[in-house]
């Protein structure tokens, strides 16, 4: 069964009338609401192609990701992924899917708008609101609210869900900054206590958990690697990587670990975090948690459960996490040009010999 026929069946089965709350849309009736899918309607960029802005007749403000025509096979079987996943699960801290849309060879989803958009314009100063403060921001009701949405996916739904992307462009806020993971194009499905061994890297470079980027091997504790990463880059307000700075700042996971060891973990801390003031109890929570998340060992992750204990019932940490352990440098990078060289690999083999393409 090709891919046009599982969408198809997947189609009839979505919209069968089994779940009421999503609906379907015409390709016209989406492309008159996103303005003919202007440039000055453009949220973003997904897995698969770019995500507009659109207005309903009923008034009802959307976002409309539209598969991209270049878009390679892979590129729908992430949309099929996302179809079959997210009405299955319903959760505050998850995004919403509306509907989608088959019309010929459109491929459309539709969600929820959330006009505070992601979480990483925010952090990374892409877009400045000049009310907001970070009390008001609540940046560790943020943490929480992903850490939730987590737990949620891998032990509360009906099935096991590994999101495989979890990083800052694709945890969007609602209007009271309120924190939804989205984004499900590369999720996966697990059977209790199993693992899944993959042959193609998918995923975010500086976010992958080591066992998965090194041996293929993935488990809801890349999720949680990932999470660790990501809260470290929310009290930092920093990229996880970012090469302007001095070298023993340039990767965050590691500079903060120095910071530990030098009993200087709080000089983590935005800027503008300590302008606003910030609760010291809450930070050394938080980057606590975050090292236990980014041990090498997965038996060494908590799961998302404990984590949320952890930062909801705010115990008393009377222990030191156990050292992280980080790649060399130099290994890590040529690491990641193997992982890349083998991904662009398999998608040239995976095209049409007659019709050969070169890699960006």
């Amino acid at each position: 069964m090709n891919d046009r026929m599982i969408w198809v069946a997947a189609s009839a089965e979505l919209f069968s009338g089994n779940l009421r709350t999503v609906s379907y849309f015409d390709f016209q009736t989406l492309k008159k609401a996103a303005n003919n899918f202007h440039p000055d309607h453009l949220l973003g960029k997904g897995g698969f192609g770019p995500v507009y802005l659109g207005k309903l007749e009923d008034g009802r403000l959307v976002a409309v990701k539209k598969l991209s025509f270049d878009t390679s096979r892979q590129g729908e079987s992430e949309l099929l992924a996302e179809v079959s996943t997210i009405p299955s699960i319903q959760h505050r801290n998850l995004v919403r899917l509306l509907g989608c849309c088959d019309d010929g060879p459109q491929r459309l989803l539709v969600y929820e708008y959330l006009k505070n958009r992601s979480l990483d314009l925010i952090l990374y100063g892409i877009i400045f609101y000049p009310a907001l403060s970070y009390r008001f921001l609540s940046w560790f009701q943020i943490i929480v609210g992903i850490a939730r949405g987590l737990q949620y996916l891998h032990e509360d739904s009906h099935f096991r869900i590994v999101h495989r992307d979890i990083k800052a462009s694709n945890i969007l806020l609602d209007e009271k900054f309120q924190p939804r993971i989205g984004d499900f194009g590369l999720a996966r499905f697990f059977p209790e206590d199993q693992s899944y061994l993959s042959t193609t890297f998918t995923g975010t470079i500086g976010y992958t958990a080591p066992e998965y980027a090194i041996r293929g091997e993935l488990s809801e504790k890349a999720d949680i690697h990932s999470f660790g990463v990501l809260v470290l880059e929310i009290i930092g307000s920093r990229k996880n990587t970012d090469f302007s700075l001095a070298s023993e700042m340039q990767y965050l996971p590691e500079y903060a670990w120095k910071l530990h060891e030098g009993s200087r973990v709080l000089d983590l801390v935005d800027p503008n975090m300590r302008e606003d003031g910030f609760v010291e109890t809450d930070v050394l929570l938080a980057i606590h948690v975050a090292f236990l998340c980014l041990q090498n060992h997965t038996n060494l992750r908590p799961p998302m459960s404990e984590i949320v204990a952890l930062l909801t019932c705010k115990f008393e940490l009377d222990k030191t996490p156990p050292r992280p352990i980080f790649l060399d440098r130099r290994r890590k990078m040529n690491l990641y040009w193997d992982i890349i060289s083998d991904a662009l690999r398999s998608k040239m083999q995976s095209e049409s010999p007659s019709s050969p393409k070169t890699p960006n």
